[in-house]
């Protein structure tokens, strides 16, 4: 169990600038999140720390514990780290951040050894002044000797460009170690950082430019004190080539979905299956289905997997029932399609659950009369007045969900509804016949229901239909809404059995609303036209799509004299991928627009510059090459994430952008961050362009979805080397114990009920001979396909190869 300090926990993940904050949990020691992240990082990341806070409605949150991962402990296992883990105090000397650049020489004269440091610049330090910047200074120690630099006011960015000289007698060589204070006039300085060079470094390589600062060396707090966390932390770390490397890769996955797919073992998607399992499954499954999208093919690509998965399965109870890739590629394609048309149907009446926080229980056991006391004017109600009025506001809630399912055909995706057509034509052509009637629903609905409504009911924040978690009465009412939808796309299958016996009063409804789902499946596939399942768009969202919307705090354009909190006016911002509009009220019909095409950056700004938190700003440039920025302020660090991450993934196409900006304001002639007296001074921090929080709306990317797929089957090759030995000896040993040994290497049970297998006949019969030469032929094709295959994957670790020696250049 979690052990915690008295409070409303929270944690937030950090890893240099992006940050995530979980939602609070109320009033509890042990509590429970089941929240994910996925965070896109720069190649220079190097630590990634947890904070677990105690949140306050008035005043500062206070800070419990942290727990800080370095990129190499995260990556030291390949299925990354999944363990509690104690959280360990706060150490202001160990919260360090931010580069200093040095230059450092070492001479040597008749007097002795003389070393040379340059200091010339900081950025990113932390902030140590309640003003939200610090007052730095460097110190130089080299052996027994040290020299400080001046002390810059209020800045995270000094410029000092001083070189300090330092002498020392001849005798064993020291280490040189430069730190970095924050200067107070009341009480002792703050940390900031240091870096530190051995002498054989400064001997061999003088340091010669931006380096990272580090905490002091401490002794590892084994912690338990202050509880324990527990994490789930996987790095996934690529270089992605150029496109024209992947092209022939893309060319056999695209083959693959236009060949016949029962046979098939040897096409990269055939190997793939066999080779993903567990948590891989899912990722893989989402890079093919972004992967195909772009190439205007889900549809082709979901309908070979479900082929394949149609052919294996004999029971059609079991149908779809497993995670398997074809289950979960659907699962996600449902996501990345359909997570606007999710948002629409299921919102207005989450919105109400959580709004209007009514008591509902059927079930006797977990009955509270006390807390129900409410519902009833006349004293405690008894155990039957309760159910009576669950059962009402139950029935209330599900026939509005009901209606706006049944109701939305009209707002489903094109590419969901084909994609549903083309899955129940193959399961009606595996299972014909008046007795499986209902499996070309329950293959429908086992997706839509069970894996896309009712996941969602149960836990709306994870699928961005609230901020916040359920409070533990709301949980329990959307538990209760998630099973009854779950029993309606199983179409009743199960009612009355099991334990939950307690449902019974909700039965009536739920057979009602089943024949409502058999309509509504008829109707959502009841689609005219040929059009491929999610092409030919090569975008998940189409450029008029609103990705993002709702209030932000506007700074005016030249406030004047105006004091800080009456600059910002409040208006609703819009973002779509062509422009970022904004008006007064989102009805208000005259409003102003930023072109996306023209943001150069999208940043924070530091709290100090206009002694606001959660500010960000948005650079641009027009066609005079003018740079313009605009600074907008969020209503918490996670809706500020989350505009950073929606407006860095629109403009990612976007040419010219910035490699450095200032995080402060130019205000008093003067940039707060680095002090700098030009408008048009250089920025002094490097842009996050390529920061971003990863969710369903992520821009597609082929060439990454490309070197994911290639990292996977890389698993695969001494597999599919052993297949090409196999079958390159088809040629001079009998086809039939080839092929067995074939399929028993390869494991592919696939082929057990395959028209090859089936075609197998062990013992002589009189077409013997004429069917030789087919099945040698068959031999023969798998074994060039297993050849080409393993060519493409050495032709790609080759160009890495070469891309690596490029790169040491």
């Amino acid at each position: 169990m979690t052990r915690l300090w008295p409070g409303h926990p929270l944690y937030e993940a950090l890893a240099q600038h992006p940050s995530c904050r979980t939602a609070t949990i109320w009033r509890s020691l042990s509590p429970f999140w089941g929240e994910e992240y996925t965070v896109h990082l720069p190649l220079d990341f190097h630590h990634l720390a947890f904070y677990v806070l105690d949140e306050d409605t008035v005043g500062h949150d206070d800070t419990i514990g942290k727990i800080s991962l370095s990129k190499e402990a995260i990556t030291a296992d390949p299925r990354g780290i999944d363990s509690w883990i104690n959280l360990s105090r706060v150490d202001p000397d160990a919260e360090v951040q931010g580069e200093v650049y040095l230059a450092v020489q070492l001479l040597e004269d008749a007097r002795g050894r003389c070393l040379r440091c340059h200091v010339r610049q900081a950025r990113d330090l932390a902030p140590r002044d309640i003003s939200g910047t610090s007052d730095p200074f460097a110190r130089v120690f080299w052996g027994s000797h040290s020299l400080e630099t001046s002390t810059i006011k209020k800045t995270r960015f000094p410029h000092w460009d001083e070189v300090l000289e330092l002498r020392e007698t001849r005798g064993t060589a020291s280490p040189l170690r430069v730190e970095l204070w924050d200067w107070d006039m009341v009480g002792k300085n703050d940390f900031l950082g240091m870096v530190e060079f051995t002498p054989q470094t400064l001997q061999q390589k003088p340091p010669n430019g931006w380096f990272r600062l580090l905490p002091f060396p401490r002794a590892e707090d084994s912690g338990g004190s202050l509880g324990a966390l527990r994490l789930k932390v996987r790095l996934t770390e690529d270089r992605v080539l150029p496109s024209q490397c992947y092209q022939p890769l893309m060319d056999l996955l695209l083959e693959s979905v236009q060949g016949p797919a029962e046979e098939d073992t040897t096409s990269p998607l055939a190997v793939l299956e066999e080779l993903a399992s567990g948590d891989c499954r899912q990722d893989l499954a989402t890079k093919l289905v972004k992967l195909f999208l772009g190439q205007g093919l889900a549809g082709s690509f979901l309908d070979y997997l479900t082929r394949r998965e149609v052919a294996r399965t004999n029971d059609p109870n079991t149908l779809f029932r497993s995670n398997s890739l074809a289950s979960k590629s659907m699962e996600q394609f449902m996501k990345l399609v359909g997570m606007r048309y999710l948002h629409e149907v299921l919102r207005p009446v989450i919105s109400r659950v959580f709004e209007e926080k009514k008591y509902m229980e059927l079930d006797p056991c977990k009955m509270d009369l006390n807390r129900s006391r409410r519902i009833s004017f006349k004293g405690t109600p008894t155990e039957e007045q309760v159910r009576e009025t669950s059962l009402g506001l139950l029935t209330g809630y599900l026939g509005s969900i009901m209606d706006a399912i049944v109701s939305s055909i009209g707002r489903c995706p094109l590419a969901l509804r084909l994609a549903f057509k083309k899955l129940q034509q193959r399961v009606e052509e595996r299972f014909p016949g008046v007795e499986h009637q209902d499996v070309k629903y329950l293959a429908i609905s086992g997706f839509l229901f069970l894996r896309f409504f009712a996941p969602a009911i149960l836990t709306p924040k994870l699928f961005d239909l609230r901020d916040q978690h359920a409070d533990p009465q709301t949980s329990r009412s959307l538990l209760l809404l998630a099973k009854a939808v779950q029993s309606i796309g199983n179409l009743g299958q199960q009612l009355g059995q099991g334990k939950e016996l307690w449902l019974a009063p909700l039965h009536p409804f739920l057979l009602q609303s089943i024949s409502r789902v058999r309509d509504f499946l008829d109707q959502l596939v009841d689609v005219d036209g040929a059009e491929e399942a999610g092409g030919p768009a090569c975008a998940l969202v189409q450029p008029s799509t609103i990705v993002r919307e709702g209030f932000l705090l506007k700074r005016k354009e030249e406030p004047g004299g105006l004091a800080t909190r009456f600059a910002f006016k409040k208006r609703y911002f819009r973002l779509s991928g062509q422009d970022l509009s904004y008006s007064k009220t989102p009805e208000w019909q005259v409003h102003s627009s930023i072109p996306v095409s023209c943001i150069r950056a999208v940043e924070r700004v530091d709290e100090g510059a206009f002694q606001l938190p959660h500010v960000m700003q948005v650079v641009t440039q027009d066609g005079t090459g003018v740079p313009h920025t605009t600074y907008l302020q969020c209503k918490n660090v996670n809706d500020l994430n989350q505009w950073l991450s929606a407006l860095r993934k629109a403009s990612a196409a976007n040419q010219d952008k910035l490699a450095a900006c200032h995080p402060g304001a130019f205000r008093s002639g003067r940039w707060t961050c680095c002090l700098q007296a030009e408008r048009l001074a250089a920025g002094c921090s490097r842009t996050h362009s390529a920061v971003t929080l990863g969710d369903w709306s992520d821009p597609l990317d082929p060439d990454a979805e490309a070197q994911a797929v290639y990292r996977q089957l890389l698993l695969g090759r001494d597999q599919l080397s052993k297949q090409q030995r196999i079958l390159g000896r088809s040629s001079t040993v009998p086809w039939k114990p080839a092929l067995s040994l074939f399929l028993t290497t390869l494991r592919l049970k696939l082929l057990e009920d395959s028209s090859l297998d089936t075609a197998v006949d062990m013992g002589p019969g009189k077409d013997s001979d004429a069917t030789d030469g087919a099945r040698t032929e068959v031999l023969a094709q798998q074994r060039d396909a297993t050849i080409h295959l393993l060519q493409v994957l050495d032709d790609l670790e080759q160009a890495h190869k070469e891309f690596q020696k490029q790169m040491a250049l």
